[in-house]
């Protein structure tokens, strides 16, 4: 149940919220629960105090005006390039330099440590640049060949 009358975007492009007692609240940030395992279900909307003014238990029963604004600001604050290939590595030991194919084109990282790797189940990994850039591996079993073989010199 959301708490939600209206969410439109201020002359400033900042989210505004009107709540069902009609009060306002200007430059309402997003902030999902659970980002990687639910990002769909579990999203608060925090005021400039920090504090939640309204609860989102699921996106999908938004209306659709509410929806695109919430994926509009998720899109524009989060970066996590989905990885699609691993093309090389650098070393088997750490720190390595990596060279990815992703969603947003290829790019280099340096992984300072294998615990830098997180395993997220289903074979989904999170893996973390020195840069503090994180990167997704949606399902490690379904990539090519020659990724899941340096993949698995690290896990």
């Amino acid at each position: 149940m959301s708490n939600i009358q209206h969410l439109v975007r201020n002359a400033f492009g900042r989210l505004q919220l009107v709540d069902l007692q009609g009060r306002i609240h200007d430059n309402v940030t997003p902030v999902r629960a659970h980002p990687l395992s639910a990002p769909d279900e579990g999203i608060a909307l925090v005021g400039e105090d920090g504090h939640e003014i309204a609860w989102i238990d699921h996106l999908d029963r938004q209306p659709e005006a509410v929806r695109s604004l919430l994926r509009e600001e998720f899109a524009a604050r989060e970066l996590m390039p989905t990885v699609h290939r691993v093309l090389a590595v650098s070393t088997f030991s750490t720190p390595s330099e990596w060279t990815v194919e992703t969603d947003r084109g290829e790019t280099r990282f340096i992984l300072k440590s294998e615990e830098d790797i997180r395993r997220l189940g289903e074979g989904r990994l999170l893996i973390g640049s020195s840069h503090g850039i994180h990167f997704l591996v949606p399902d490690r079993f379904a990539m090519d060949r020659q990724s899941k073989k340096l993949l698995e010199r690290f896990l």
